[in-house]
């Protein structure tokens, strides 16, 4: 298929410079990966990822979780995963 459209987009410098580290160290094109994400659109019939606001919740936890504030755990109790399961039912 012939590549005849052409595409113009104005886009914040920093923006393009940090996203041509990414594709270079992958060894993909700024147009190829515009072109990848064009066919996703096309395949998904819409955005290929979740477009959603978080709920200030949400977004304090990952404030946190950024900011190295957050406790992990190695493995969940089996008390705990039965009453995900439940609740899910």
């Amino acid at each position: 298929m012939p590549k005849d459209a052409v595409i113009h987009t104005r886009v914040d410098d920093r923006l393009k410079r940090d996203a041509e580290k990414v594709l270079d160290a992958v060894d993909v094109s700024m147009a190829e990966a515009v072109r990848i994400f064009l066919r996703q659109v096309v395949l998904h019939k819409g955005l290929p990822f979740d477009v959603r606001i978080t709920n200030k919740e949400t977004q304090k936890a990952i404030r946190a979780s950024r900011a190295g504030k957050v406790r992990t755990h190695k493995g969940a109790s089996k008390d705990i995963l039965k009453e995900i399961i439940e609740s899910a039912d």
